[in-house]
This record gives structure tokens, C-alpha cells and sequence, in this order.
């Protein structure tokens, strides 16, 4: 499955100055992932990348596809580290999941519980509303799944985990677990939810 490219026209006007899209996505990410889509105005965002307006429309043909291209970007930022850390062959496969997933455990108890997973706070806020960035969100779900996916099949392979479950099927479940442990986390404001998850995908589900 491929990404679903955003075509821009070309517009007239001044010659942007460089590093304008890159100061967009920068503040826009930040703002999306703290205040939400709808909450978040394209002047917010011109605002405090220091830009004009109208630069906005150098590169994006409208909010919607601003948004498409801040998914990618977060989704591309975090993949290096996923990677690196369910790849690591200092690690057995087992190891190596539940170290990621606490490693992200911490990183969201470090920052009080706030903004969570940007891929999941889009699907609840605006993927019913726009097919482009459901689309989107989908592709790298499953990018991440097929990460997980792996270090599973490995660990099963190597006797880690004896369950006869398709992997597949275990890292969409995990996946999808986790999003809903990030979602409790911040409607309860507490580390409960993670540990919860920590506790039962790894004590009980990959065993």
C-alpha cells in the first residue's frame, strides 16, 4: 500500500525564503500534538513560525493537507528509534519489545500523561472526517504493526514466546492496546493505564 501524495499547484508570488516549510511544520507539529486539530488555527500556526499567511500556501493547498504532511513527518521522526530498538541484536526479540514499550511508558509518565500518540489522538479527533487522513494514519498503523509483527515472529522462532497465536495477529493486538492504554492514560491523568498494559501483554499475552 502506498502513501497517498498531496499535489500542490504552483502559486505566484514573492520566492519563499528557505527553511519557511520546514519553520511550518515544526510549529505546527507542536501545536497539533498540544491543542488538536480543530483547536488549531492556520494563523495559530503562521503565528508562530514567523511567517506570513500567505506562505502557508507556498506548500500546502489547505489545512487538510498541512495535516497529511505533519502525520508523515511525526511518523518518519519516531521510525528511526523503533527500529534501532526492536532491531537491536544486543537483545533477544522479547527484550527488545518490552524495552521499547517501556522506554515509551517513560516518556509519557516524564511529561505528566500529556498529548499523547499523534497517530491515535488524529484517529479519534478527524479520521471519520477526512478519508486523505484516515488513509494516512492507516499506513503507518501498519508500518508500525509490521515492526512489532517481526520482533514477535523472531521471538517465537527462538522459543521466547510459546504462543501459537499468528504474529501478525498478537502486533495488531499490542498495537492496538497501547493506543487504547495511551488514551485511558490521559482521560485518567495517571501511569496506571501503561502499567496495566506492560503487565498484561507481557506477563500474560506474549508468553
Amino acid at each position: 500500500m502506498s502513501i497517498p501524495t498531496t499535489v500542490v499547484s504552483a502559486r505566484r508570488g514573492p520566492k519563499p525564503k528557505p527553511g519557511t516549510k520546514e519553520n511550518l511544520i515544526k510549529a505546527g507539529m507542536n501545536m497539533l500534538h498540544q491543542m488538536g486539530y480543530s483547536a488549531t488555527g492556520i494563523k495559530d500556526i503562521v503565528d508562530v513560525a514567523g511567517v506570513p499567511k500567505g506562505s502557508f500556501y507556498n506548500y500546502f493547498e489547505s489545512k487538510e493537507a498541512f495535516a497529511e504532511q505533519i502525520i508523515d513527518t511525526y511518523f518518519e521522526q519516531a521510525l528511526p528509534q523503533l527500529k534501532s530498538q526492536l532491531e537491536n541484536p544486543e537483545r533477544t526479540p522479547l527484550e527488545r519489545l518490552q524495552n521499547y514499550f517501556q522506554n515509551r511508558a517513560e516518556s509519557f509518565i516524564a511529561t505528566q500523561y500529556s498529548q499523547g500518540c499523534l497517530l491515535g489522538n488524529f484517529s479519534l479527533e478527524i479520521a471519520d472526517h477526512s478519508e486523505q487522513i484516515r488513509q494516512r494514519i492507516s499506513y503507518h498503523f501498519n508500518t508500525w504493526t509490521e515492526q512489532i509483527e517481526k520482533c514477535i515472529s523472531e521471538a517465537q522462532l527462538k522459543g521466547e514466546i510459546k504462543s501459537t497465536i499468528p504474529a501478525a495477529l498478537l502486533a495488531r493486538f499490542v498495537l492496538n492496546s497501547w493506543e487504547g492504554a495511551l488514551v485511558r492514560m490521559r482521560a485518567d491523568s495517571n501511569e496506571e493505564p501503561l502499567r496495566d498494559f506492560m503487565d498484561i501483554i507481557f506477563v500474560a499475552v506474549l508468553v
